[in-house]
């Protein structure tokens, strides 16, 4: 998964067009970068080895192990949520009947609530590494064309919820409204956890309002037209009662500060 794209003609996702006098140039210049790279390499590692064993120098083994430990932070997190809310209750137990609507209207719409009903699972998969041009005029495929994007799990994140969703979760990760689908690389980052295709996403909501959103949108078509094209995976199951855990991870703003 990447967060850009390319594109067959015609098709809404931007394409790389090479006029064969700009590749040429293009590709003198990329030579003599690689050896300009490569005579700088040589003079500063002095018949070193550049390679590393140091764990904190492997950036997918470190977003690997974050993931984990963060897995287990959530962990915790649920459990001391499971606590407060206990707490909570027997605090609550003083309070008038509206409060304690107020409460559970707040606990809804910051999604840390269960939520069970009918609703429907979207499942996109990538396509096989070896697959070929399924359609007249496409062209061949380049690597490009063949993974899910960033773009693909959030016009179908963005169509649920236009579509009435109640509540959401991308593989096992609730969203609430500070979550963001980020991709690094062909993997999705989401709350601190790393995941790999096939992706699926959850929601809870009306069946017919959910399909008949996914279906008007512009995104999830272009996407469609790759499903036939090259067998990328699109499958939509519906579901007469689900239910999704509340989010129980952390809920503070993070944000960068500059250095003194």
């Amino acid at each position: 998964m990447t967060s850009s794209s390319t594109s067959p003609p015609g098709a809404e996702r931007p394409r790389r067009v090479l006029r064969s006098g700009l590749a040429r140039t293009a590709s003198a210049g990329v030579f003599a970068l690689a050896g300009l790279i490569f005579w700088v390499s040589f003079n500063t590692a002095q018949g070193t080895d550049l390679r590393s064993d140091d764990p904190m120098l492997r950036l997918p083994d470190l977003i690997a192990e974050r993931s984990r430990e963060n897995g287990t932070l959530e962990s915790s997190t649920a459990e001391l949520r499971e606590e407060v809310e206990a707490l909570a209750e027997e605090r609550d137990e003083g309070r008038s009947a509206a409060e304690r609507r107020r409460a559970e209207q707040l606990a809804d719409t910051a999604q840390t609530e269960e939520v069970s009903g009918a609703g429907l699972t979207v499942t996109l998969t990538d396509a096989p590494s070896d697959a070929t041009a399924r359609l007249p005029g496409w062209p061949e495929p380049e690597p490009d064309y063949l993974v899910i994007h960033q773009q693909d799990l959030q016009a179908v994140v963005n169509a649920l919820w236009a579509g009435g969703a109640e509540g959401i979760q991308v593989m096992d990760q609730r969203l609430i409204s500070t979550s963001a689908v980020r991709c690094v690389g062909n993997t999705l980052i989401l709350q601190g956890r790393l995941y790999s295709p096939p992706y699926e996403v959850t929601a809870v909501g009306d069946p017919e309002r959910l399909r008949e959103a996914l279906d008007r949108s512009p995104a999830i078509s272009t996407y469609k037209q790759y499903v036939e094209a090259y067998g990328l995976g699109w499958e939509v199951e519906g579901h007469d009662d689900t239910t999704l855990p509340g989010y129980s991870g952390p809920v503070d703003l993070q944000y960068a500060e500059p250095l003194d």
